[in-house]
């Protein structure tokens, strides 16, 4: 198939939709006009400005006043685009971005940008619709199934392992919703819409949404095949002159050749792009560079995902060397953002994808790392070049903000879930109570949590977790962002008045949005979960079978969970200490000829506990220890008190670990509320090699207890 660049004829005709003459605004009600009566408006319009064409001597002794030329919209969404995979806010070494630098310095960087879900799709829809997950019913990104739903379904039953059910997510964008493409279209704009969709394929594409022209068409969740040609696009080939060309360049090269077609007319550019989601491959000559450039103890050390941030960045300069050229820029509003956080869950390169440190998790998590990502707003006139904002904005703003920039009307009862963030724009504070998120899923990602819907209101964040507490009841996690940015430190024990009314403000919003929600599982048998497995997944890709079956009931700071427990064979005492089956325990000494304990990991969590002889009785404890690693990913300890069946993540305490292969010495104060019966280590989370020495227990009154004797 010839190359889409060029001359409209040579674009298939089923991208395009036909271009009408004269803009026009839509009644005021949220109901449609039918599109065929809409054409005949306009049609009707045209054929009244042609008869007033005829009176051109009596027009001529007529004071004339045109109007300025509304402004252009460009909407760039990375995907998978994580907060620390920028340079904009100095968390990264490695990745290079100087055109999203180039683009901040035009305009409003936003530090505290949140993406609607934690996952794609419902953060898509949420942009088109101004409206929350809850509401619109999109929380999952299964918009590529052949399974077509309109409408979320609650489901009254699970399986026994899961204390709370998952509701059924709606699969496709209704075309019910008045889209801020319709809306811009209807108001006279050309619309193009270049990229990655995944909210439905016909009759749900981008051309029922709004969008005269859609590039490449395609409903999948990321590009068809690779990144580099050739391509698997049903209706999409590569330019036969550019054998490996990378769907990147070659997107930002059609929307170039749609904002040249256009440059006449005010246009809406929505950019949304394939990178940097999975597959992960990139430019050879990309990845051979960065492979130079990698520092392998740092958490990012990808190559190729440096590479495909690079042409990520690359495609962000083309467009803007574009509106340069064609001397636009000037009287055009560019948004950037990404649909979630970056992804911490694929193994590329021997580790995962990216970091989003200092946050947690990433990708298809509640925390931080799932769901804050980088942001730009450039308009000349209203944001002052080169600043920054701390306001809390989320996807869903963007509809009513452009609504307010341009002065458009909305219908009345349109309904928004999101803001105008005009007055953040210009330099002021948003008057909001908080953004809320709604994700009643548990995918089988590390961090994952069990359903549940968060709440940001200035620096609080309170986590529910659906049925998550005893008796089916709610579970808490409570963060203060503005000291404890990595969320590790629950705070809802110590702040119930603060739980409580946060948590009313997410009932507000999930009775205003009237959001299907998790139901408590009838089904539900205690004896089924793990506490301790909330959070734990392997690395997708690593070859690691074992199964993560989740929908627990804890995680750091909470109390209970749930998880099918894996049944492993029962291991041998090495040393006074047990393997949990994840890894091999060998005892030995060390250079110093020290009691020494050797871990060998493949990968899949290693952890191993001591069952103490005595138990201690209640009081504030110091863990102290020596270790080396060259594994990766934080450590986490855990205890046990008397008449507790296991392990609980409400009894952990998270450390960080340097895997250098160097001796490092950790020390980690806990309190027990009954008499101390066993401890366990999970020094990482990842394959290597980790020796311990020196492992010792501190009481209150400063005795010492020896938990690694000599072999």
């Amino acid at each position: 198939m010839p190359s889409h660049l060029g001359l409209p004829p040579r674009v298939p005709p089923y991208f395009v939709r036909p271009h009408f003459v004269p803009p026009y605004i839509i009644p005021p009600h949220r109901t449609r006009v039918p599109h065929a009566v809409v054409a005949c408006c306009r049609s009707l319009f045209a054929l009244a400005v042609a008869a007033l064409a005829l009176r051109g001597p009596l027009l001529a002794a007529e004071a004339v006043v045109t109007p300025s030329r509304p402004p252009n919209v460009v909407l760039i969404l990375a995907d998978d685009l994580g907060w620390s995979d920028t340079t904009r806010y100095g968390t990264t070494t490695l990745y290079q971005t100087p055109n999203i630098e180039r683009l901040a310095a035009r305009g409003m960087t936003f530090t505290r940008a949140y993406a609607s879900s934690p996952l794609c799709s419902p953060t898509r829809a949420s942009i088109l619709t101004g409206q929350s997950p809850a509401r619109h019913g999109i929380t999952a990104p299964n918009c590529h199934t052949p399974k077509v739903a309109l409408t979320a379904v609650a489901k009254s039953t699970g399986p026994p392992q899961r204390f709370s059910t998952v509701p059924d997510s709606v699969t496709r964008l209704d075309t019910q919703h008045y889209t801020l493409a319709e809306m811009l279209r209807d108001n006279g704009y050309a619309t193009g819409h270049f990229g990655k969709w995944h909210l439905g394929p016909e009759p749900w594409s981008p051309r029922e949404h709004g969008f005269d022209v859609d590039i490449p068409h395609h409903p999948g969740p990321g590009p068809a095949g690779s990144y580099v040609a050739p391509w698997k696009f049903a209706d999409f080939d590569h330019d036969p002159d550019i054998p490996n060309e990378h769907i990147e360049d070659r997107m930002a090269k059609e929307a170039v050749a749609f904002l040249e077609r256009h440059r006449q007319r005010p246009f809406f550019l929505n950019y949304w792009m394939f990178s940097v989601h999975a597959p992960f491959d990139a430019k050879p000559a990309l990845i051979n560079k960065y492979k130079g450039m990698i520092d392998p103890q740092a958490a990012q050390r990808s190559p190729t995902y440096a590479a495909m941030v690079e042409s990520m960045d690359d495609a962000v300069g083309t467009l803007l060397d574009t509106l340069d050229r064609l001397q636009l820029a000037d009287n055009t509003i560019i948004i950037f953002a990404s649909d979630n956080g970056g992804n911490m869950y694929n193994l590329v390169d021997g580790g995962t994808a990216t970091s989003n440190a200092p946050l947690r998790g990433g990708k298809a998590t509640m925390f931080e790392g799932g769901v804050r990502g980088p942001a730009v707003v450039v308009h000349p006139g209203t944001v002052s070049a080169g600043t920054r904002s701390h306001e809390i904005i989320q996807s869903s703003d963007f509809y009513p903000t452009l609504l307010e920039l341009l002065q458009l009307p909305s219908p009345p009862d349109q309904t928004f879930d999101g803001i105008s963030i005009v007055p953040a724009l210009r330099g002021g504070s948003l008057k909001r109570d908080g953004i809320f998120t709604y994700f009643p899923h548990n995918p089988s990602v590390p961090d994952w949590l069990p359903p549940a819907v968060s709440v940001h209101s200035g620096d609080w964040k309170l986590i529910r977790i659906f049925h998550g507490g005893e008796q089916a009841a709610h579970r808490y996690l409570l963060y203060n962002l503005s000291d404890d940015v990595g969320e590790q430190h629950n705070l809802a024990d110590q702040f119930p008045e603060r739980v409580r009314q946060l948590d009313a403000a997410i009932e507000a919003h999930l009775e205003n949005t009237r959001a299907v929600r998790p139901l408590p599982n009838p089904r539900f048998d205690p004896a089924l979960y793990d506490p301790a497995q909330e959070g734990v997944a392997a690395l997708k890709g690593s070859g690691n079978k074992a199964s993560v079956n989740h929908g627990g009931r804890n995680n750091v700071g909470g109390s209970k969970g749930q998880m099918t427990k894996r049944v492993r064979p029962q291991q041998p005492l090495v040393a006074g200490w047990q393997s949990g089956g994840t890894c091999q325990l060998t005892a030995g000494t060390s250079q110093q000829d020290r009691p020494a304990l050797t871990v060998a990991s493949d990968g899949r969590d290693p952890y191993f506990s001591h069952v103490l002889t005595e138990p201690l009785p209640p009081q504030t404890l110091t863990l102290t220890f020596s270790m080396n690693s060259t594994s990766s990913g934080r450590g986490q300890f855990f205890w046990k008190e008397n008449h507790q069946p296991r392990f609980a993540a409400d009894r952990s305490e998270h450390f960080d670990v340097t895997h250098d292969g160097q001796w490092h010495t950790h020390r980690i104060s806990f309190s027990v509320q009954a008499p101390l019966a066993a401890v366990r280590l999970d020094p990482s989370r990842g394959p290597g090699k980790i020796r311990l020495t020196d492992i010792r227990l501190i009481t209150a009154d400063g005795t010492e207890i020896n938990l690694l004797p000599r072999p």
